[in-house]
């Protein structure tokens, strides 16, 4: 197999983004993922998605240039300021920019923006990736870099690639399905067994028993695929965790 030099690989990858950047499937992408998933379709057409696809992990790559590790926060769009929730995940986001991670979030409000927040207070770096909603979802002020995308899968990909380590906070649907995807990830030995830290306790205490009383206890999960997911209750207990320090009981 004849490769290409680097200098010559890096000219042509560059000339391919510049020429995809131009395309106008680019322009074409919003409600691109909802015609996907609308059922069988002509084969030219899930082609021309398939390319859509590709032009979102090819503005995703190139826009996420950094050199420090990072940490992903999970959480609910739907808590305001002041919120106790809020204002843990502001504390939580200034804590790991003072530990010297980066903090990347879905980038929209509430427990994302309380993240982004505190980790410009911090001086830290401030990541969002955003997902395009017809409701309550739009990039918060609080972003050093942000990227825009139109499909959830992609924006997932991107959430989990570049971190080291996971904090669930609370949330609702959209929170549970990151989490899920992460831990099963992990389980299944498509991701290193990462940290994720499950804040707080009390709120995700129903879905713990859930997960010890039927699921381990029917046997769908093993006692060590507990061991996935930590607990803590406190940003000084989270930060122990994601640094290998100890390990809280979920």
């Amino acid at each position: 197999m004849n490769l290409l030099p680097e200098k010559e690989y890096i000219m042509n990858y560059k000339g391919l983004s510049e020429i995809l950047q131009s395309s106008s499937l680019l322009s074409q992408v919003v409600g691109a993922e909802k015609l996907f998933l609308s059922g069988r379709r002509k084969r030219g057409e899930d082609l021309e998605s398939a390319v859509r696809f590709f032009l979102e992990f090819l503005h995703g790559f190139e826009s996420f240039d950094f050199d420090v590790p990072c940490v992903t926060v999970f959480g609910s769009a739907r808590f305001p300021e002041r919120h106790r929730y809020y204002e843990l995940a502001r504390e939580l986001g200034r804590a790991l920019a003072n530990a010297g991670y980066a903090v990347m979030t879905g980038g929209g409000p509430g427990i994302m923006e309380a993240a982004n927040r505190g980790a410009k207070e911090g001086g830290g770096l401030s990541l969002g990736c955003n997902i395009r909603l017809p409701m309550e979802q739009k990039p918060n002020p609080y972003l050093d870099k942000f990227i825009e995308f139109e499909h959830f899968f992609v924006r997932k990909v991107m959430l989990v690639k570049y971190s080291t380590a996971f904090v669930v906070m609370p949330g609702g649907f959209g929170t549970l399905d990151e989490a899920f995807e992460v831990i099963t990830l992990a389980q299944t030995g498509k991701l290193e067994r990462f940290p994720v830290v499950g804040m707080v306790r009390d709120f995700w205490d129903h879905l713990r028993r859930f997960m010890h009383n039927t699921m381990l206890a029917e046997g769908t999960i093993s006692s060590e695929d507990m061991d996935l997911i930590h607990g803590a209750n406190t940003v000084e207990d989270a930060i122990r965790i994601i640094r290998g320090l100890s390990r809280g009981t979920f």
